[in-house]
């Protein structure tokens, strides 16, 4: 597997990415992770316009405060919104629960890593995801990308509201 050095920090120290780069104009990958039910989600299985928000974990200040984020621009935008980490499907189902989050569907890439492994953000030696946004047309084509430098800062949420939102009119 590819491995991409000197793409992001955590916590401040360099950290190795395994996987591809994805880049603006790419074919979405295809990926397997579970739902909260532990049913195999894949890439199929969620037509019309994406935005993937990767965190490393749910139950970390920035984690939460990008679902919540994301889960309250739900309304306003016209696309699915897919939250992917490596927490359990319960802890996930319950973080939902205790968050009051019902608009954003998060999903577990804990059993095969396979979403990090297609999409760049398997952190190497830590297990975990790497924070990054994708947007993803109805075609499945890659319309914007955003690779957290610093896995424990927030994503630049305005640029990718805006990209789903430009993505919706094209």
């Amino acid at each position: 597997m590819e491995e991409r050095n000197g793409v992001v920090t955590f916590a401040g120290n360099p950290a190795t990415l395994l996987g591809p780069e994805i880049k603006v104009g790419d074919k979405a990958p295809d990926f397997t992770v579970v739902d909260n039910g532990l049913q195999p989600k894949t890439l199929a299985d969620f037509p019309g316009l994406k935005l993937i928000s990767v965190v490393p974990s749910l139950d970390t200040g920035v984690c939460d405060a990008q679902t919540r984020r994301f889960n309250q621009e739900a309304s306003n935008l016209d696309a699915t919104i897919l939250t992917i980490s490596v927490d359990l499907p319960f802890a996930q189902k319950r973080w939902c629960g205790a968050a009051g989050i019902d608009k954003v569907i998060t999903l577990s890439d804990y059993q095969t890593m396979s979403f990090g492994s297609a999409y760049g953000t398997y952190l190497k030696g830590l297990r975990l995801e790497a924070r990054a946004i994708f947007v993803v047309n109805e075609d499945n084509i890659v319309t914007y990308v955003e690779y957290v430098k610093e896995v424990t800062d927030h994503p630049d949420y305005e640029k990718a509201i805006e990209m789903v939102k430009a993505s919706a009119k094209s």
